[in-house]
C-alpha cells in the first residue's frame, strides 16, 4: 500500500507540473500502451497478464510511466492477482518513427496460490523498442526483470508487447 501511495503521489506531482512543461518544453508527449505480458518466474510458473500503461515524455530522451496488470492465467501452484509500478525510462530515437528504451523502476506485485495469496515489492529493469506507424499508433515490444524483494521469492522476466497511442 505504501507503494502504491508512493506512486500515486508521484503521478500526481509530474501531471500538476505538466502546464508549465508545455510552456518551456516542445517535445511534450503524454502516450498509453495496452498490452499482453508473459512473467517467466525463475523455477516456477509462466503467468500471462494484460497491462495497462500511462506515460509522459517532456523530452526526446527521458519520459516516466506507470503500468498496471492484471493477470489472465495461472498454474496450479500461482497466479497473479494485480501488478503495479512507476518507472524512469530513457530513449534513444534511431529513426523518424523507431526509439530503443530502457526503464528502471519500483512495483508491487500481489500472487494467489491454492493456499491463500502473498504480495512482494520488486526493483524492476529493462529494455525495449517502439516503432510508430503514424503521429499516433505503433508496436512497443519489451523486457523487463522483477527483483522480487521477499524472503524466498524468486524474479521474474517479464516479456510484453504492447499497442501503443500518442495523444
Amino acid at each position: 500500500m505504501k507503494s502504491l501511495f508512493i506512486a500515486a503521489s508521484a503521478a500526481g506531482a509530474l501531471l500538476a507540473a505538466a502546464p508549465a512543461f508545455a510552456q518551456t518544453v516542445p517535445f511534450n508527449q503524454f502516450y498509453g500502451t495496452l498490452g499482453y505480458n508473459n512473467y517467466g518466474v525463475d523455477n516456477g510458473p509462466d503467468i500471462s497478464a494484460i497491462t495497462g500503461r500511462l506515460g509522459y515524455r517532456p523530452m526526446p530522451y527521458l519520459g516516466v510511466e506507470g503500468e498496471v496488470s492484471t493477470g489472465l492465467s495461472s498454474d496450479h501452484r500461482v497466479g497473479l492477482n494485480d501488478q503495479y509500478a512507476g518507472y524512469a525510462v530513457g530513449y534513444v530515437p534511431v529513426g523518424p518513427n523507431v526509439d530503443v528504451l530502457a526503464r528502471i523502476g519500483y512495483g508491487h506485485s500481489d500472487f494467489h496460490t491454492p493456499t491463500g495469496g502473498f504480495g512482494a515489492d520488486s526493483l524492476n529493469y529493462g529494455v525495449g523498442g517502439q516503432y510508430f506507424f503514424d503521429h499516433h499508433n505503433g508496436l512497443r515490444v519489451d523486457y523487463t526483470r522483477e527483483n522480487y524483494e521477499c524472503s524466498g521469492c524468486s524474479s521474474a522476466d517479464v516479456w510484453s508487447v504492447a499497442y501503443v497511442r500518442k495523444f
